[in-house]
């Protein structure tokens, strides 16, 4: 992860020290608000956003990282969160709004940040809430963005489909009438010719 580009040269010392204090950060937007949560306590301040200390009550499954243009999935646990969280569980709509996951680290037993990156970065797909009296806990599920080079598109190379995207663009219209249009080259045909040391004359000669 140490060579991965794009981090920043204090992320990679706290990656290869032999001591560090690492934690996870969890960003899910939602439509209406986004609900921020990391896996120390009291307040964390990332990217001039405010993160809600969860402690152990945040818990994240392995993320693999690979080679191969793959989508690897992750699970995220919330357990015993206050009411607003499990509002947001209930009512908004969440299936593929975006969710990312930071790590980082802070110094010195405090809650300043030394570096941090992204190691994960998707859409929510599947949420399953177990409300006890003792209060809800909710499992994320999430797909890597990757999903989308797999994910099959409604949309063809049309006129319909261009004008859709784009009102007005007129770059396919002609679309579907040069699909079946025939076009020869190097035929000959009757009533047409060329002179190389004249104009063209009657004969025959390349069909246009």
């Amino acid at each position: 992860m140490a060579s991965r580009q794009g981090i920043d040269s204090a992320t990679i010392t706290q990656l290869t020290a032999d001591v560090s204090e690492p934690f996870l950060a969890v960003k899910a937007e939602f439509d209406t608000d986004e609900i921020r949560v990391w896996t120390g306590v009291d307040d964390l301040s990332l990217n001039s956003e405010t993160y809600t200390g969860a402690g152990s009550l945040l818990t994240v499954s392995k993320i693999d990282e690979t080679n191969e243009l793959s989508s690897e999935g992750v699970s995220i646990g919330l357990s015993y969160m206050d009411a607003t969280v499990l509002d947001h569980a209930l009512t908004e709509n969440y299936q593929n709004r975006p969710v990312t996951i930071f790590m980082g680290f802070t110094t010195g037993g405090t809650n300043n940040i030394k570096g941090y990156l992204t190691v994960f970065k998707g859409r929510m797909i599947n949420m399953v809430i177990n409300d006890t009296p003792d209060g809800a806990t909710i499992m994320l599920s999430a797909e890597n963005r990757l999903i989308d080079l797999a994910t099959p598109r409604g949309y063809r190379y049309t006129h319909q489909a261009q004008d859709h995207l784009y009102s007005g663009d007129l770059g396919l219209q002609y679309i579907q009438k040069i699909q079946d249009k025939e076009i020869t080259w190097g035929e000959e045909t009757e009533g047409y010719s060329h002179s190389p040391n004249g104009p063209r004359t009657g004969g025959t000669g390349p069909q246009r």
